[in-house]
Formats: structure tokens, sequence, C-alpha cells
């Protein structure tokens, strides 16, 4: 089985090879020990649910130590499960929960998990599919969630029946689901299927079948003809009032605004309810008349004192925002990439403003008739049914496609599934009228306070109020392209996130970044951590004075970080490195040479999604022996500078590894369990050549030091660079 977890591939095996009170099954799949669970519990609140309480996080690690339901609570991230061909469950008949993405508040994201948790207990042995009943708990879904749960031999996944939240899945080769479309595609899928938010999807592991169940449907809602809009005003103005209360966290609160009637209520709820800080940010391109929304944002801001934050951008910048951000919302639409940018870069802007969580007026124009084909529309409730039911096929997603890019999340108190069936069967004539469209809900503005010249004002759509439509225009014909789709086509093939690469000087870091270098990532810096203790669990300590002369031969630039190495200590300058490389490089990801180290790999996600960047690890439960093949074959010339293992002498050291070293170490492995390729730190290695130098090291001068029969040290006391003979540059 293939998994991937927070955007990176693992591979586990489906047979469960492990039995004793001490192993627990994570999502059904993957044996564990139960303190390495736990700990890995512990990571994923703390990185992915950063405002989720103590005693939250001490209850739901609690419950696991006790070997009750394992619940993941993660806010944004990326998930991908892979399940090939049936798979035994020997009798496992624990649940396993995983919130993939939740809109909701902590509070409330812990009572959908533990109500999903009772459903599918099965205390009476009754194997039934979950599908069928699990349509009472999708009724009781408010707000947006997306979950993947397994209970006994099925794996159910589902999301909130508006879709705010995605999963996409394919039973190509068994079955797979991950909770964004291009990671499927990036694991050799094509026939892949977005799950309906009206539906829930259901895999029997044991028969290999997938069962698709549709249990819910929209249901309008229609007041009596007796209902005054006075009332229906007020009873819109308390729904949207609890959708927002729902949905606040216990931090600062991030708003994207407009100016439009939308985003301002949406400010004006946050403000009454919050009991924290919020701040506004609007968007536009930079020019010498400014773009429509930002005017009118900051007039609305001053008038009704909320805060605000304006980032106007060059045409420039624009052009290299458009380089990444076309290829991460999987189109090249030309009204989808306008409106991407200006909540790209706000949302940018907020998530280094320290904020997690930003709230937008998204399904508002849907639900209330906002767009200008609502106009013509001979049955305007049945179209905006429509437009609603279809808002997770493109807005949404892309919107959640930018948060989890930036480790955010996006909340829309709009997309509430209360409101939004009051919003629908609201009468049409109050919504679109001789005055204006929205109309009930701009009265819904005013009683909010919001005076009446900003509650009735029309607005442009976010492409053409900020001017980022017309910024992709100018970049189209200055790029010699006769229209902007074909401009964003180009676009969308070209772009590749500059790196960082975690560098020890040993052969895995080099072949990872060999591999991002081969499939076209540009590598602007090497990244060395000189720790102090040669014990450290986090950094490769043999032979990192020469991390430098390496960098010489690459002509890559060093980022060198010294540390004390006292543990997890050590992290906070791993960060400050990691950090100076972001600034003065501009790396927007960081790949790791990591193998099946958990410790490591888990550790830099942390600090990488703390600064809102990738992780890269392409060698990611790559075979041992495989991998020490493939650097023979691909030119890589290393030998051993530390050996720490039963099985292992000094005799090893200073000498460049051959396949026939490379047959010894199986042998080891085969007799004694060694670690063919030293990932459990039996050895470490230095490279002295390959593919990516200009130039070779040769190695001067040298010392070996013995610590005992199985430990010992290469001490590299000299080496300079010398030219490579023909057959080495070819």
């Amino acid at each position: 089985m293939e998994k991937k977890l927070f955007g990176f591939v693992t591979k586990c095996k489906t047979e469960n090879t492990i039995n004793n009170e001490n192993s627990y099954n994570l999502q059904g799949q993957e044996i564990i020990n139960e303190q390495v669970l736990i700990y890995m519990m512990q990571k994923l609140i703390s990185i992915f649910n950063p405002y989720m309480s103590i005693a939250t996080k001490n209850n739901i690690i609690n419950k696991i130590g006790k070997g009750q339901t394992e619940i993941i609570m993660p806010t944004t991230n990326h998930l991908l499960m892979k399940i090939q061909g049936k798979s035994n469950t020997n009798g496992n008949k624990k649940s396993a929960i995983t919130i993939v993405d939740s809109g909701l508040c902590e509070r409330e994201s812990h009572v959908l998990a533990e109500k999903l948790d009772t459903l599918l207990k099965d205390e009476n042995g009754d194997l039934q599919d979950p599908g069928l009943y699990i349509e009472d708990f999708k009724r009781d879904l408010i707000g947006g969630l997306a979950f993947i749960a397994r209970s006994n031999h099925w794996i159910t996944c589902a999301t909130d029946v508006l879709g705010v939240k995605s999963l996409w899945y394919s039973t190509e080769d068994g079955f797979a689901v991950a909770s964004e479309k291009k990671y499927l595609e990036m694991t050799g899928y094509y026939n892949i299927e977005k799950v309906d938010p009206r539906s829930t999807l259901s895999y029997d592991t044991e028969e290999g079948t997938l069962h698709i169940y549709s249990n819910y449907e929209l249901k309008p809602y229609v007041e009596p003809a007796t209902k005054q809009p006075d009332e229906i005003i007020e009873q819109l103005y308390r729904l949207l009032g609890e959708s927002v209360s729902r949905c606040l966290p216990p931090s600062m609160i991030g708003i994207l605004f407009s100016g439009g009637v939308d985003s301002t209520l949406v400010s004006m709820l946050c403000k009454k309810y919050s009991k924290q800080d919020i701040c506004c940010y609007v968007t536009g391109l930079e020019n010498e008349i400014q773009a429509p929304d930002v005017q009118h944002a900051q007039k609305i801001a001053n008038k009704l004192e909320l805060p605000l934050k304006v980032i106007e951008v060059s045409l420039e910048e624009t052009e290299e925002i458009l380089k990444k951000i076309v290829p991460l919302i999987e189109t090249t639409s030309v009204p989808m990439v306008g409106v991407a940018l200006p909540t790209y870069i706000a949302a940018r802007a907020a998530k280094e403003d320290g904020i997690n969580v930003l709230f937008t007026g998204s399904g508002a124009d849907e639900m209330f008739g906002g767009y200008n084909r609502h106009k013509k529309a001979t049955d305007l409730n049945n179209e905006c049914l429509k437009d609603t039911i279809n808002i997770h096929l493109e807005d949404t997603y892309r919107d959640g496609l930018i948060a989890s890019e930036l480790k955010l999340d996006l909340r829309s108190p709009f997309l509430n599934k209360h409101v939004a069936e009051y919003a629908l069967g609201i009468p049409a004539a109050l919504k679109l009228n001789e005055n204006g469209n929205k109309m009930i809900l701009r009265q819904v503005a005013e009683r909010a306070g919001i005076p009446a010249e900003f509650a009735l004002r029309n607005k442009k759509a976010a492409q053409y109020g900020s001017k980022f439509d017309r910024a992709i225009e100018k970049l189209a014909k200055r790029a010699g392209y006769k229209n902007k789709t074909d401009y964003l086509k180009n676009m969308e093939k070209n772009y590749k996130p500059k790196l960082g690469v975690l560098f020890s000087s040993g052969k895995d870091c080099h072949f990872a970044m060999y591999k991002m270098e081969e499939a076209g990532y540009p590598i602007k810096c090497l990244i060395t951590v000189k720790s102090k203790n040669p014990d450290s669990y986090m950094f490769h300590t043999p032979n990192i004075n020469m991390a430098s002369l390496q960098s010489e031969a690459m002509g890559i630039p060093l980022i060198e970080q010294e540390t004390a190495g006292e543990k997890e200590v050590e992290l906070d300058d791993l960060k400050k490195a990691i950090e100076k490389a972001k600034k003065e490089y501009g790396i927007e990801g960081v790949v790791t040479g990591a193998l099946y180290s958990t410790y490591q790999k888990e550790r830099i996600e942390g600090i990488c999604s703390e600064l809102g960047m990738n992780v890269y690890s392409p060698l990611w439960h790559m075979d041992q022996e495989e991998e020490m093949h493939k650097l023979l074959e691909e030119n890589f010339h290393f030998l051993f500078s530390s050996i720490a293992a039963y099985g292992l002498s000094s005799k090893w050291l200073g000498k460049e590894i051959t396949k026939k070293e490379i047959d010894e170490l199986v042998k080891l492995n085969d007799k004694i369990g060694l670690n063919v390729a030293g990932e459990g730190g039996e050895f470490e290695s230095f490279v002295l050549d390959c593919p990516l130098y200009s130039k070779r090291i040769e190695i001067k001068k040298s010392t070996i030091i013995d610590i005992d029969e199985y430990t010992a040290r290469l001490n590299i006391e000299d080496a300079i660079l010398v030219q490579k003979d023909r057959t080495q540059r070819e």
C-alpha cells in the first residue's frame, strides 16, 4: 500500500504482521508501537491544529494510550490513502478516524469526531457497511468537513453536503483517496473522480469492492407565505451569526475583504461575536490609479472601524505569483486564476502576520442571486440551488488548494447547511428586484450596522475590482501571447518551486537533491547544521566541516548554522537556518534525504509547516538495497565516514563503496538485520563525486579513530577539488 500523508508518499504493508497488546493500527493499515503512535499524534495535533487546547490534545492522546479509538484532527493537510487488492483485518474491530479538513472550531470538530466514532464502533460484531447508516451523521453535519474512517474491514469517506472540503478517489488497482486531485495524479492514477458531497463512499477491503450511497440532498426551507420580510431578515441575521460563532477560533482572525456586502457583513459579525482581534485584508494591482476594491475597502473600514491591511503588488510580482498559483489551483481558466490572485496574496499576508484562520464571504452570490446571469433566470431560486450545489466543483476547491498551500484554514459562514437551506428558500422577489441584486442580504447588512451607502453598493467581480485580470492581460501581451489563456497554459507547464536542500555531506541528501534537480526543480542553496553533539539524533556530524568544499564542487551556495546539539532545542537552530535560506534565496520548499526515519522527517515537516513551506522527500521508503545500487549506477562515489554497528569495523572506513561492499551489507542484513543504507545510524557516508559536481574531491589527509570494536570514525583533515577526467565528466 502507498499512502500519501501530508503531501509525502510513503509505503507500508497491508498485512498485519505484528500481533501484541502494545501494537496499534494507524488508520487500519500501518502497525505501529504505542509510544510511537502517541508521539505521532502529539506532533500531528501541534503542527496541524495550532489553536487546539492542551486539554483536548491530552484527551485524545490519553485515549490512544488506553487503546481506544484513534482520532487525528489536523486542521489543514494533504492526505492520500492507497489500498492495493484485498486486506485482512485479522479480527481488528477498532475504528480510526481522520478529520482531513475542518472548517469548524476546535470544539465542533471534536464533537463531530466523537459522534462519528460512536457511530462506527462495533460492540456486537456486526460488520455491515457503515455507508448504510451514516446518513444521520451527514444530516447533522452543518459546516465544512471531510473525513476518512476505518471500521473493521470498511473504509468510509465523505465530505460536508456543500462540498466546502474535498476528497478525490480512484478505483484503479484497488482503492485510493486523497484530499487533492494532483496527489493521485502524481502517484500514477488517471481515472480520478471527486467524492460527491451528497454521497458516501465505502470500500470493502476484504472483498475489494466500492459502494456509493447517495444519502443526502440539500433541501431549501420555505417559510410560510405569511412570513414578513422583516422576520426573514431577522432569522437570516440570526443564522449567519450562529454560523460565524461556530467557526470562531481562540486566536486572531483574518478576513478576506473586498469592500463588498458579503465580506463586510462577515467582518461585522466576526467583530461582534469574536473575543479575539480581527484584521481585514484587501489586495490590488499597484498602479497610479488605485484598484476599485482597495479604494472602497479603505472607505468602509475607516467608517466601520475595521482594522485593514492593504497589499498592493507590482506587475512583475504578479507574474511571479502566477507562476506559483497556476499549477497550484490545477486550472488555467482566466476567471479562476483572476480570483485566485487576490485570494492568495491576501492569505499569504495573513499567514505572515501569524494568522491561521481566514474568513471569507464565499457562497453569498450563489445563494442570493449575485451574478449577472441571475437577472435573466426564469426561476431564480432554482438557479441559485444549482449554483450552490455546484460551488464545490471550482470555487471552494480552488480556495481550499490555496489554504492548504499556505497552511491556513478558510472558513465560510455562508456555506453552512442551515444558512444555505434557509437562503435558498427565500422568495426570489426578496433577492432580485428593480432595486438591485442580493437585496435581502443587503438588508441584513444594514441590520448588522452597515450604513446603506455601503450595504447597497454594487461591486465588480474580484478579478476586476482588484485589477488582476488587467494584469494578466498586460503580462500575456508583453510575453507575446495572443490571449490570456495561452499565456496561463504555458505558465502551468513551466513552474517549479525554488528549493533548499538539508545538506549533511552524505549520500542520501546528495541523491535526493539529484532526484529533484533531475525532475526540473531549481536548487537555490544548501542548508547545513553543524552540531557540536556527535550523538545528535537530528544531524549528521562526521566531516560536516567539508560541506563547504562539496558546496564549491557543485557551485551551489551554502548556509551554515551551528548548534550545541541539545535534543529538541537544536530544532530552533534548524528553523533559523531555513528562515535564512527563505529570506536570502527565496526558497519555497526543503528537500530531505530521509528514507525511513520518521524522527527526523516529522520534525522537519513541523518546522516547515510553521514557515508555510513544503517538504520534499523523494527517497522516502525507497528500498535500501535499491538505493545503494542506484547510487553506483548514477556514478556516485562515496565512502563510509563512520561506523557504529555490530558486524562493521574500522576496515570499512576510508575506502570507496563498490558493489562488493553493498553485497556484504546485504548479507549482514540477512544475518543480523543491519540496515543496508545505514538508515538506523549503522554508518555515515561522505560523497567524493557525483553528477552534480563540476570537480571531484580528493582526500589528502585523514585519520581513523577507533572508539570500540564496532564503532569508529574517519576524520578528514585535508581535501582538495581536482578536475574530473573525461569519462567522469561524461
